[in-house]
């Protein structure tokens, strides 16, 4: 999955993409890197971040949206948490939404119970703007799973079927360093809930804080992650992300 942020204030690459010829242009280098899907995202949820108005959001996204859609021939993910984007986005019959509040926001069920697309549930303590003020868990991993089975149980009784779910642990969302390399141990930990699995690593300030490439810690990272147990990694840098997933695919191949 290549991160398409179409905001000024995103942490790695705020400003760079708000011009919809530039977001295009874009999407399409990291779908000839090798992207399967392409996550458009037009509310900054870095540390600190405040939040946008719906028409904003609204106005940043969907003309990238469409030109994608009408452009690429390539799957579509929408990072939000707004009922009304979500809405819009499934006129274009986007293929995923990806709510880091995991679909509490008003609305956002009821929103993607009308459609077919699949939805990443992710966990994240706190809000963007309070979630790095000494974010703390006295069980990292049960309280994960409490989370996700209450989030998986609010679907279902929004007529939404599990199996329309993938769950993501939120690196860097409410998490100190400690707790994002203990969650790229324990992925299997997640196993139980018998849905695919999405890890975001990508230049994330634990990663940078003990790398002086970013990039190859990233997909470094990614690469444990997904021997974990992760299908979909979720990244800024495609291209050398799509080398070493082909390596890994290449040796898992030999094993026999």
């Amino acid at each position: 999955m290549g991160i398409l942020n179409v905001t000024p204030d995103s942490f790695s690459d705020g400003g760079l993409f708000l011009d919809r010829d530039a977001a295009l242009r874009h999407a399409e280098m990291m779908m000839e890197a090798g992207a399967d899907v392409i996550d458009i995202g037009g509310e900054s949820t870095r540390p600190g971040a405040d939040r946008v108005s719906e028409a904003e959001e609204l106005d940043r996204v969907l003309p990238v949206i469409e030109a994608i859609r009408k452009r690429l021939p390539i799957a579509i993910s929408v990072d939000t948490s707004t009922a009304a984007v979500m809405a819009a986005a499934f006129e274009f019959n986007v293929e995923i939404i990806n709510d880091v509040r995991a679909l509490s926001r008003p609305g956002a069920l009821a929103a993607c119970g009308q459609s077919e697309a699949l939805l990443v549930l992710m966990h994240m303590q706190g809000t963007p703007s309070t979630m790095q003020d000494a974010p703390y868990y006295a069980d990292l991993f049960g309280d994960l799973n409490q989370f996700f089975e209450k989030r998986i149980e609010a679907c279902g009784l929004a007529g939404i079927a599990s199996d329309r779910l993938i769950l993501d642990p939120g690196f860097g969302f409410g998490k100190e360093a400690h707790h994002n390399f203990s969650l790229v141990a324990g992925l299997h930990r997640f196993a139980h809930h018998g849905l695919p699995m999405m890890v975001g690593l990508s230049r994330k300030r634990s990663i940078a804080g003990i790398a002086r490439d970013v990039i190859a810690a990233s997909v470094a990272g990614h690469l444990l992650a997904i021997q974990a147990g992760a299908s979909i990694v979720r990244v800024h840098d495609v291209e050398p992300m799509v080398s070493a997933i082909n390596v890994l695919r290449a040796v898992r191949e030999c094993e026999g």
